[in-house]
């Protein structure tokens, strides 16, 4: 049995700041991650290799990135040291009021616009955000679109985490006040969310867990948390390793931080209470309040040519197209080439089945226009994706069933709930795309699971471990603590009550700075082992 006094399950944006808020005050920390450490000559090969991209340990894939697809929705995640950060597009924003007036978080009666105030200043210091300095072609566009849109003045850079520097040109710490790693100047190359080859996106590696590794916190890749017990001392975690199934060495800890993400906290927690039925007293509200972004992605294709859109930041510029709605471009790298499967042409319409035979329709009486974009080569080059957000409330629930396919495992399903669904049509987001294809004279598309599925696709699910004044109105209290079992935190992406309606990275960070924030006032007084 390994003894550690905290563990924490997971590296991403909640993990991460654990891990170093938990080191600094002396403890014994382990973080516990299923994926591996990510290395410059990994991305190389990714970038071609989609074995070395993708993570799919079944089939021996030992990449990190993630695309996962339910019933209802289509989830892409990061799975590495570091966790989303490494293929996050670096933009950090914060949300608007509504955000923060949520019924699930008023009703714990705090300010939360207030409480989290610092926290975000703090996030922002820790993870570089800066005004992103450069604008190109597709930047000009998107600029017209909203212009088109009457939404022009709305338009504007985005804040990233990005080292910009002198591009190609490595200096000693620039950010963390000497005390973290070498940084390179931003090379404007578009890899963003294939990870940055050239050491210039502030991802985690490079300041919460670089500080935490020096503060004496120690990281297991390849680690996938699968049980989770009380014990006497605290708690026991199982895991295994994710490619082999081999089971590591227990581990034993008096606290347990979980930051899995949505999913790996979701599946932990569900195993453990319903299979292993170590977590029997969890609150019933586990899984049933998940959001995502209320999100769309679409695209428009220059299947001409004309511009190698690619130089720039992942995101560089985005606008409002109404209050509720926020639009960003996108830069996809060349490791992202696959996805141009996934697109299909524009349609329109709010009922799902007739969507999806307008998109069929369309298909059959247009098939070369149809395909051009399959055909493409270079066509991370000449794409501008959109994601479009909103900070309209939606919500689904995760289950824990087996499944009626072979091999009939348990694990998690998703379930609508009725007049809340996840939206899979957005009119703004098409609205957009088409504004964007008239200034461009590109080619507008729509996601085939959105289109023909009805299913939305996101990189921003959120909840599950929501927050509630008691059990029976949340899974954990208003200090992340879950209910019934002191010591377990959660800290990542599930703890959040409410849609965020922007890219929500910042959000996990600050609302974890808090959490440990607040468990060291609680816990000042316990002195940690030499």
């Amino acid at each position: 049995m390994r003894e550690f006094d905290a563990i924490v399950i997971g590296s991403g944006f909640g993990g991460s700041v654990a891990a170093l808020r938990l080191a600094e005050r002396g403890y014994r920390v382990a973080v516990l991650e299923q994926g591996q450490r990510v290395t410059r000559e990994l991305m190389e090969r990714a970038a071609t290799d989609p074995r070395r991209f993708l993570w799919l340990p079944e089939l021996g894939w030992s990449g990190y990135f993630s695309q996962e697809i339910y019933r209802h929705v289509t989830i892409v995640r990061g799975v590495a040291v570091g966790g989303g950060s490494i293929v996050y597009a670096a933009v950090l924003l914060q949300p608007k009021a509504p955000f923060y007036a949520d019924p699930l978080y008023s009703r714990l009666g705090l300010d939360w616009q207030r409480e989290l105030a610092p926290h975000y200043a703090t996030a922002k210091r820790m993870l570089g955000v800066t005004t992103c300095p450069t604008q190109s072609t597709m930047d000009e566009r998107l600029r017209a679109a909203a212009e088109r849109m009457g939404v022009g003045e709305s338009f504007g850079p985005s804040p990233v985490g990005i080292y910009f520097g002198e591009p190609g040109v490595t200096r000693d710490d620039p950010l963390l006040g000497g005390e973290g790693p070498p940084r390179t100047g931003c090379r404007l190359c578009g890899e963003c969310m294939g990870g940055c080859q050239h050491n210039a996106k502030n991802t985690l590696d490079k300041n919460y867990l670089y500080l935490a590794e020096k503060h004496g916190a120690t990281i297991f890749p390849s680690h996938r948390a699968l049980r989770l017990s009380p014990t006497s001392a605290g708690y026991r975690v199982d895991a295994v390793d994710p490619a082999s199934g081999e089971w590591h060495q227990a581990f034993q800890g008096r606290y347990v931080f979980l930051a899995a993400g949505v999913i790996g906290t979701l599946e932990l927690l569900f195993r453990s209470a319903r299979e292993a039925r170590t977590l029997e007293r969890l609150s019933d509200q586990l899984g049933r309040v998940v959001r995502t972004n209320s999100e769309s992605i679409v695209a428009v294709t220059d299947l001409e040519k004309r511009v190698d859109l690619s130089d720039g930041p992942a995101i560089s510029s985005h606008f409002y197209a109404n209050p509720t709605t926020h639009v960003t471009l996108n830069r996809f790298p060349r490791a992202f080439e696959w996805m141009k499967w996934q697109t299909i042409p524009l349609v329109d319409g709010s009922v799902a089945w007739r969507r999806a035979l307008s998109a069929v329709a369309r298909v059959l009486r247009s098939p070369i226009e149809a395909s051009r974009v399959w055909r493409m080569k270079e066509w991370h080059r000449y794409v501008t994706p959109l994601t479009v957000m909103q900070d309209r409330d939606n919500q689904l629930r995760f289950t824990w069933r087996r499944s009626l396919l072979p091999p009939f495992q348990r694990g998690l399903r998703t379930e609508t709930v009725q007049g809340r669904e996840a939206p899979s049509y957005i009119y703004e987001a098409n609205h957009a795309a088409r504004a964007l294809a008239d200034v461009s004279g590109g080619f507008a598309s729509n996601s085939a699971a959105d289109s023909l599925l009805g299913a939305s696709t996101t990189a921003h699910i959120l909840g599950g471990c929501h927050m509630g004044a008691r059990p029976e109105e949340g899974v954990i209290d208003g200090d992340h603590q879950v209910y019934g079992y002191p010591g377990l935190f959660v800290v990542d992406a599930s703890a959040i009550s409410a849609n965020v309606g922007v890219n929500p990275s910042l959000t996990i960070t600050a609302m974890a700075e808090r959490c440990l924030a607040r468990f060291h006032d609680a816990h000042s007084g316990r002195a940690m082992r030499p």
